[in-house]
């Protein structure tokens, strides 16, 4: 038979046996729960499984993109001119066409967009957009920015900045009505302008022929 002390002691044997498992559980957890701590995910960097994988983030790549347009923008022309009266300007232009049978192209933007930048570089840079140009239009830069927002001047047209962002164009024939209104989203490729878009806007403005 099994005595009394023996059964003590085999209650106290499976009593530690469990004491010791629950601590070695409350150990492994306790690495688990470190070694997760130090992976604890930070803002910006990306995790794959259990490893954590530093890659570029997307901060970084906003940066580098930042600082590219930066430098891009430095290089480029600045054809806006924020203390310009506009709307004496355009006067003027209206005399000119009405003289030359002209239409009148405004593009609406600032220095501060680079879009509008490429744009102007695009045009000046490429003969045969620059002959259609130069045959068919006077051609405007009404400055949109902080220092002079030409309110007046935008409210006459319907104020197609809101609506369509920059650089947008405005056309208006001889007399100084305004004909069309051209976002220059469409006409983009890629980083800059796709060559026959803006060739077949500008053809399809300028002014017709008798």
């Amino acid at each position: 038979m099994v005595s009394f002390l023996q059964v003590i002691s085999i209650i106290f044997y499976f009593y530690s046996m469990k004491k010791m498992s629950l601590i070695a559980f409350v150990a492994l957890s306790s690495v688990i729960w470190a070694q997760n701590a130090e992976t604890k995910e930070v803002p910006g960097v990306r995790y794959s499984g259990d490893k954590a994988l530093l890659v570029k983030n997307d901060a970084a790549e906003l940066e580098a993109k930042k600082k590219a347009a930066a430098e891009e923008k430095a290089k480029l022309p600045k054809p806006y001119d924020p203390k310009a009266d506009a709307q004496a300007d355009i006067n003027k232009l209206i005399a000119k066409a009405k003289k030359e049978g002209k239409n009148i192209m405004i593009q609406a933007g600032g220095n501060w967009c680079i879009w509008c930048l490429r744009f102007n570089q695009y045009v000046q840079t490429t003969p045969e957009l620059k002959n259609i140009v130069d045959k068919n239009y006077i051609y405007y830069h009404l400055n949109y920015s902080p220092e002079n927002k030409n309110e007046k001047i935008f409210a006459q047209y319907g104020n197609p900045g809101d609506k369509f962002g920059y650089p947008v164009f405005i056309v208006l024939d001889k007399n100084g009505k305004m004909i069309h209104v051209q976002p220059s989203d469409v006409l983009e490729e890629g980083k800059g302008y796709s060559l026959e878009k803006v060739k077949g806007f500008f053809n399809q403005w300028a002014p017709k022929k008798l």
